[in-house]
């Protein structure tokens, strides 16, 4: 049985890659029982890993049907029926060429939230366009601010966009339309754009560019690497640390412990010639011995680690915060609920692997089933 938030939650998936399975794995994680539907026919989504290593597809049973086939459409139309929501990460406009639009599920379920994860959003003159997260990032200022001093844009891998401006963006807007739902009985649309949830992470950045307080050139603000008090720093065994020492008592805690006096904290003028006296300081030690020097302190300090050290981690092994599935080392779920804690249903399902199961669960006879079979509908 599922546990967690969202338990009794019922949610319909069209399968799609990157934010809208985060989404749906968030959701699952948390309680709600998330049905992904599947193709019938192998389609290359950029995924070529066994099933165990799409993590992102943990959580839920998969049922494939045939979206061009009008059987197809009426199976998925029929698990709407019995749905809070939907998640669907098509251009706009595909989903109503399949009969599938919002107009057509919200008319059978007038209580659902459909919910619509894109790159560029519903409307304006990308909507229709290919793009990636990096393209996204890219046209709401974010992508320009981060990097170092004369280098070049840095992607932050695809947590900008995908995941933080994308997946955990429609996750929050499906789960307050579901509320609102249930007190109006009225559902709706959920236009989540990864343009516009990256363009609101960079909220208090724009306030801070407003005010003066921060400059177009990368790596000369206080959280891009200008700052010699908020960066990382390479060791002596070629490991790195990060600091983060941004109020004056723990920027005086850091100047303690590496033995050095820095006037001018404040001054962005300043910033070049004591970073590289703090570098300096930094190289002289490997990073558990800076570790053993600092971790416990208000400096605002932890090492770098990479993936293979970070679920090894004191820390984050006392949290549980990685789980293994199947083999496989992964983040568990997040947020944690002291009454309904989520936890991981169940590990990545090939495509179509509860086809007959999922559907008999939402309402589907063995004759139908057959029927559907017979016809190409389902797989």
């Amino acid at each position: 049985m599922a546990s967690g938030p969202l338990a009794g939650i019922k949610v319909v998936e069209l399968a799609g890659i990157g934010p809208g399975p985060m989404c749906a794995m968030l959701l699952a994680d948390l309680g709600a029982e998330v049905i992904r539907v599947d193709r019938t026919e192998s389609v290359d989504l950029g995924i070529s890993h066994a099933r165990q290593f799409n993590v992102l597809n943990r959580g839920r049973r998969s049922a494939a049907v045939d979206l061009k086939n009008p059987e197809g459409v009426q199976t998925v139309l029929r698990l709407v029926e019995g749905a809070d929501a939907l998640i669907e990460g098509f251009r706009p406009g595909v989903m109503e060429k399949l009969g599938l639009g919002p107009d057509v599920c919200l008319a059978r379920n007038p209580r659902l939230v459909y919910g619509r994860m894109t790159g560029w959003g519903q409307d304006g003159p990308y909507a229709k366009t290919a793009g990636h997260d990096i393209n996204y990032i890219a046209l709401t200022g974010a992508l320009a601010a981060i990097g170092t001093h004369g280098g070049p844009p840095v992607p932050p891998l695809n947590l900008v966009g995908d995941f933080g401006g994308g997946a955990l963006y429609l996750a929050f807007g499906l789960c307050a339309g579901i509320i609102n739902a249930r007190a109006t009985g009225t559902g709706q649309v959920v236009d989540a754009a990864m343009v516009d949830g990256a363009a609101s992470l960079m909220t208090a950045i724009y306030g801070m560019y407003a005010a003066g307080g921060w400059t177009l050139e990368r790596g000369t603000n206080i959280l891009d690497s200008g700052a010699h008090y908020y960066g990382t720093f390479e060791c002596s065994d070629g490991k790195f640390v990060s600091i983060g020492s941004i109020e004056g008592k723990f920027y005086e805690e850091l100047e303690q412990t590496l033995g050095v006096t820095l006037e001018g904290r404040l001054d962005p003028a300043d910033w070049p010639a004591h970073r590289d006296v703090v570098a300096a300081r930094f190289r002289t030690r490997t990073r558990d011995e800076w570790c053993a020097v600092m971790e416990g302190t208000d400096i605002c300090f932890a090492p770098v680690l990479d993936m293979d050290e970070a679920p090894k981690h004191a820390h984050m092994a006392a949290r549980g915060t990685f789980v293994e599935i199947d083999g496989v080392v992964q983040p568990g779920p997040a947020p944690r609920f002291s009454a309904t804690p989520g936890g991981v249903q169940r590990g990545p399902s090939d495509p179509g692997q509860h086809t007959d199961e999922v559907l008999g669960d939402w309402g589907f006879s063995a004759a139908e089933l057959a029927g559907l079979r017979s016809s190409g509908a389902i797989a």
